[in-house]
């Protein structure tokens, strides 16, 4: 009986840990996004004072903020402009 309880204990936990791992690397690459949208927001050819509020959003609002920038700026360099 003893053994069975143990056994089902180790399976959740081993389980709980395998969890972990996955929020922990989600949780790095939105750090990494998140830190690579910052640089990239100052380092732009924007001017100084667009860059400054970029920077502010991102800060603030963490992943969100580098999702809105990366949709907002980042995407739109890259189309073609009709004329």
């Amino acid at each position: 009986m003893f053994t069975t309880f143990a056994l089902a204990q180790a399976g959740v936990f081993a389980g709980m840990a395998g969890f972990m791992v996955l929020i922990w690397a989600l949780v790095l690459l939105a750090s990494i996004f998140w830190v690579w949208m910052i640089i990239d927001a100052l380092t732009s050819n924007m001017e100084p004072t667009e860059k400054l509020l970029w920077f502010f959003v991102i800060f603030f609002l963490h992943l969100l903020g580098a999702i809105i920038y990366y949709v907002v700026k980042r995407s739109g360099t890259h189309r073609p402009h009709i004329a």
